[in-house]
């Protein structure tokens, strides 16, 4: 008989699995807020990287049954909500348009 892994063991694997995909995806935006052609590029590059990064820890707290990892990602959430604003006024102010 072939064993099969208990299903939460399937579960949690399943959740590190998508949290390292979306990792990978990070390295993907890092590259294209570092060498984007514009700024708007960079600006949505870096809302992209925050938005996986807020992904990947809850994926991680599902995965870890670690619910301090909900507040991490609240907290960063609302940090790159901020952070995407102020960056917008920066770049309206400047003459560009986004």
């Amino acid at each position: 008989m072939i064993a099969v892994p208990a299903p939460d063991l399937l579960i949690t694997n399943m959740f590190l699995l998508a949290a390292g995909v979306f990792v990978i995806l990070a390295t993907v935006m890092i590259y294209r807020a570092v060498i984007g052609p514009t700024m708007q590029d960079r600006v949505l590059a870096v809302n992209v990287l925050g938005t996986n990064t807020v992904v990947i820890l809850a994926l991680l707290a599902v995965a870890l049954d670690a619910p301090s990892f909900l507040d991490i990602a609240l907290v960063y959430a609302l940090l790159n909500f901020l952070m995407a604003v102020a960056i917008s006024k920066f770049t309206v102010e400047r003459g560009g348009v986004i």
